[in-house]
């Protein structure tokens, strides 16, 4: 029985992972594959560290390059995270002729137009289906379970951090700082949670979505981006009582020739299957022209999820080496010289419904002066509510608004927000209806 002999840059916590499945998931593989995967090579900076793994088989290596260049290694697992040195390890490999599997969604983002590229000419396979959604095989059901489909959107709460924080705060009423303090306690956040908390991971993640979805190039750079770090206790409890739950969303939706694409916390319906996602799960949905509505629910993070969904890119990768990768899907789903550029929509014309609150003085004709600059910019509401008074004689509004131009409620906003009766910044979330 021949094997793939595999070379791991990083052990982590996923690294780990991984290494523990090639190790003792050897008999299943083989059974599945035909063949064997075999760990040669390993390399991180502290090999000290005691992993509950029986490594006696495997080279180690402070040194990734000496993993990367050897001779009796196929293919490179790279594990590391980050943009460098992960990119200039991934294009050595690629440059050694040996496959590459990775996790990392900033590296695949922001280089992977770099990689594919690449990859293609040499014949060589990239796996990345662990970049996005830890253990959901998202990736692979819309670049092949869902090939014969012209998406129509995409939805995906894709950051567990975020959804443990949103779901602790809607259940316990504690504010997001104290949450994420307990977060990062618990591991699930970061010491410094800024891509988490902020959305950066989530537009990483949407944005390889979308190219794969649309038949696009990858533009991270173009996703907007809002994190949840302005969400209250009050705004959580005000939108359900409305019917509705707050999570934060990237969604991707093709406009003819250009995309869509926003990261922000979204209000969506206590009806929709995404409402009830609730902790680190992760879950994506898409919608196909044939298909309908799918949804791919699970772990989005932690080590036996992540490292289930690598070894699963090596197995693809083992059962079509050395005869070639034209026997594998392309890697975004579309033949690479057929992925198209597709400019980003800009986020003034997107058209959507809102929900807006502020804090306005408690006075006579302050209401009727915020209608009547919405009404100036064509933004009809649906509802308006106006809070018990504060302490301070200041009084929270909630508006939802109908459906309307972002460069619209925008511009209302900025008169808004100038008026001697408003008190604080306004906090905008928008609104998404899902087909039943």
């Amino acid at each position: 029985m021949n094997e793939l002999r595999v070379g791991l840059l990083g052990l982590g916590t996923i690294g780990t992972g991984v290494a523990r499945i090639l190790l003792e998931q050897q008999e299943l593989i083989a059974r599945r594959l035909g063949r064997r995967l075999r760990l040669v090579a390993a390399a991180d900076r502290d090999l000290a560290r005691d992993r509950g793994l029986d490594l006696a088989g495997v080279r180690l290596a402070e040194d990734a390059a000496a993993v990367v260049t050897a001779d009796d290694v196929d293919l490179v697992v790279e594990l590391i995270g980050g943009y460098e040195p992960a990119r200039s390890f991934v294009m050595t490999a690629l440059e050694h002729g040996k496959h590459v599997v990775t996790a990392n969604k900033a590296l695949i983002a922001k280089h992977g137009e770099e990689l594919f590229p690449l990859a293609a000419s040499r014949q060589l396979a990239i796996g990345f289906e662990a970049s996005v959604g830890g253990g959901i095989p998202c990736l692979k059901a819309l670049r092949e379970g869902l090939a014969a489909n012209a998406v129509e959107s995409v939805y995906g709460i894709l950051n567990g951090t975020c959804n443990y924080i949103l779901t602790r705060m809607e259940r316990e009423g504690t504010p997001f700082d104290d949450v994420l303090r307990d977060a990062q306690q618990l591991g699930y956040a970061e010491a410094d949670p800024t891509f988490d908390i902020e959305g950066i991971d989530t537009a990483h993640k949407l944005s390889i979505l979308a190219a794969m979805a649309f038949g696009a190039r990858i533009r991270f750079d173009d996703v907007f981006t809002e994190g949840i770090d302005r969400i209250t206790p009050s705004d959580i409890e005000s939108t359900r009582e409305l019917g509705y739950r707050i999570k934060l969303l990237g969604i991707a939706k093709p406009h003819g020739d250009s995309i869509e694409m926003r990261v922000h916390p979204t209000l969506v319906p206590m009806s929709s299957p995404l409402a009830n996602v609730s902790d680190s799960y992760n879950a994506v949905m898409v919608s196909g022209d044939f298909v309908e509505n799918t949804m791919y629910f699970g772990r989005g993070a932690g080590e036996r999820p992540t490292a289930s969904a690598v070894v699963a890119d090596i197995m693809d990768i083992a059962r079509v080496h050395p005869d070639g990768v034209r026997f594998l899907a392309p890697p975004m789903g579309f033949v690479e010289g057929e992925r198209r550029e597709m400019a980003t929509m800009p986020m003034a014309d997107v058209e959507c419904e809102y929900y807006v609150r502020l804090m306005v003085r408690d006075e006579p004709g302050v209401i009727a002066s915020v209608t009547s600059i919405l009404a100036d910019q064509r933004i009809s509401l649906e509802a308006i509510i106006q809070k018990e008074r504060h302490a301070t004689r200041n009084v929270p509004v909630v508006m939802l608004t109908h459906e309307t131009r972002e460069g619209n409620l925008q511009a209302a906003m900025a008169r808004i927000t100038s008026l001697e009766a408003v008190e604080e910044d306004v906090l905008i979330l928008r609104k998404e209806q899902f087909d039943a």
